[in-house]
């Protein structure tokens, strides 16, 4: 029985993502969040850009919005979100319902539907930063070079019966052939220029399921991206060197490794780069600029490790305000 503090809750779900865990949990999570004084708007996705669309055109008038899927469906939920001030952006909650699921890994949202469910209701806001490249949105990660096309040219099929394993399998396929990049790159006023052969600007402690770099002190309210480089090993101990320095997240120990924290960073190519956001296509360009927005996401989380991944208990309200201009929506309704 809804009660007078019933709250509107817009529940946006893919229910193609991972093996239809979403579209097969529906009425549990209506049910549940019904109990608990919401009263639920169901916009189910139908393509790509839907999730972006609806967040973007009925948010305002929600008390809460919560998305059902995976990274990629999340991340099209929050480049709507940022169409509006900070003031006006209803609090975020986020059920993984993907292969990967990186972010929710990150943010230590249980993989069980209704107990990430019961994480949104008994949660506390905790104020998250994103990035920004060129123009768009991400939540979690702007990477380039290998295995960044892994996520988004591993058929969905595959994704389901393998889940993890299916982005290692297609990484391996083009482990023969290592392509290198020449690079102008500034980071934070730091400039560098090589050959790369990955990179990436992140937010996020787990990246495609493969990468982890929880060790190196993650902190998703700090105003900085974690910048790893790698730059092209120039025999096969080099490269035995890097992935050993990769798994153990020693980046220190590696030559071959740059590390570093920053808020903006600028990369200038010879021919152009081809980017993966949320381990989704991203574009090709020569020149890109990735930049953190503090504090721009409201989430409403519970249980969470909050020694690894908050600065702060607390943030400001965001500075970030207005509405971007040319924002094209991000990520895939395959995920």
């Amino acid at each position: 029985m809804l009660t007078e503090q019933e709250k509107k809750l817009m529940l946006v779900i893919n229910p193609t993502a991972g093996k239809n865990r979403a579209r097969d949990n529906l009425f549990m999570l209506i049910d549940y969040f019904f109990t608990h004084d919401y009263h639920v708007t169901v916009f189910p996705t139908q393509a790509k850009g839907d999730a972006c669309d609806y967040v973007a055109e009925f948010a305002p008038y929600y008390d809460a919005v919560v998305c059902v899927g995976g990274d990629g469906t999340l991340n099209e939920a929050v480049t709507g979100l940022m169409f509006f001030d900070a003031g006006r952006r209803p609090l975020l909650g986020y059920i993984p319902a993907g292969s990967t699921n990186d972010f929710a890994n990150t943010l230590g949202i249980s993989s069980d539907m209704r107990q990430a469910a019961e994480q949104f209701c008994a949660g506390t806001p905790f104020r998250c930063d994103i990035g920004r490249f060129n123009g768009r949105y991400f939540t979690y990660v702007a990477a380039f070079g290998m295995f960044t096309d892994v996520s988004y040219g591993t058929p969905q099929p595959l994704k389901n019966a393998l889940g993890h394993a299916a982005y290692i399998l297609e990484g391996v396929k083009s482990l023969a052939s290592i392509k290198s990049y020449h690079l102008k790159i500034t980071c934070d006023g730091e400039e560098l220029e090589d050959d790369f052969i990955y990179g990436q600007f992140s937010n996020s402690t787990s990246i495609g399921g493969i990468l982890n770099i929880g060790r190196t002190g993650v902190q998703l309210d700090d105003g900085l991206f974690e910048v790893i480089l790698i730059q092209m090993p120039n025999n096969l101990i080099a490269l035995n060197n890097t992935v050993a320095a990769l798994m153990s997240q020693k980046f220190e120990d590696c030559p071959n490794i740059y590390f570093r924290r920053a808020k903006q960073i600028t990369v200038i190519s010879e021919i152009p780069l081809s980017w993966s956001l949320d381990g989704e296509a991203g574009g090709s360009f020569t020149y890109s600029q990735a930049e953190i927005v503090p504090g721009a996401l409201n989430l409403n989380l519970g249980e969470l490790p909050q020694e690894r991944l908050s600065a702060q208990q607390a943030l400001p309200q965001a500075e970030e305000t207005g509405q971007p201009a040319e924002i094209e929506p991000t990520g895939s309704d395959a995920e």
